[in-house]
């Protein structure tokens, strides 16, 4: 018995000892991504797809809707919308941001679906002004909500331009229907391991809402336009 117990110890140390921790099977995985896909035009993104087990979706405590902090800034342009006007509105505009909406443009947009889905489309990135919430909440939270793309409240006096880089390193990641996580996790320029410790930010967000790992079933990584790469943990 003693024999068998030992041979049995050594076993698993060599088996432990090949395995490899889940930020070295990432980083191979983002690797292999970047090789497998094809030279485009433009910077591609890395995506991040969890799949899930044993999480039925139609229960509302199951549905995911968390903001993680990524460790490392994902290196792309991201396109900032504000909802605001008078100080606040130059503030935003001092900051650098690509489009203010004031309140008149907010109703407009509420009267033209099509306008506002383009709006929700172009930007990625939403800041309003706290008293500003309840309107778009009226007007295009129909638009903005499904996809997760409500925006961060500050009050008047706030900081801008603090709450921009602030945005600009959070991720809200999101369930819909199927058992699936979607999310940009980084660029193919920035180095894997950069985007590898992003993606485990996602993933501990992810363990910490369903409470157990056997919930998280399959992990992939791929470019914007490349095949899915399977994690092997």
């Amino acid at each position: 018995m003693k024999v068998y117990m030992m041979r049995y110890y050594l076993n698993m140390r060599r088996l432990n000892h090949k395995m490899p921790s889940l930020k070295e099977a990432l980083i191979n995985a983002i690797e292999d991504a970047k090789k497998r896909s094809k030279k485009r035009n433009f910077t591609q993104s890395i995506d991040l797809i969890v799949v899930l087990r044993d999480v039925d979706m139609k229960k509302p405590e199951n549905r995911i809707n968390e903001r993680v902090h990524l460790p490392n800034p994902i290196d792309k342009e991201l396109k900032i919308c504000v909802f605001g006007d008078g100080d606040f509105a130059l503030k935003a505009k001092e900051a650098g941001v690509d489009k203010i909406v004031s309140r008149d443009e907010l109703e407009r947009l509420g009267a033209d679906k099509k306008l506002a889905k383009k709006l929700a489309k172009t930007y990625d990135i939403f800041i309003a002004r706290a008293d500003f919430m309840p309107l778009i909440g009226r007007y295009i939270g129909s638009v903005l909500g499904p996809r997760g793309k409500m925006p961060e409240p500050i009050p008047p006096t706030g900081n801008v331009k603090e709450a921009i880089e602030h945005a600009k390193a959070n991720l809200r990641i999101r369930s819909r229907t199927q058992p699936v996580i979607q999310c940009r996790i980084g660029t193919e320029n920035m180095p894997s391991e950069k985007i590898a410790e992003n993606a485990e930010a996602v993933i501990a967000a992810l363990q910490r809402k369903l409470k157990s790992i056997h919930n998280i079933g399959s992990i992939y990584v791929k470019t914007t336009m490349g095949p899915p790469i399977k994690v092997k943990t």
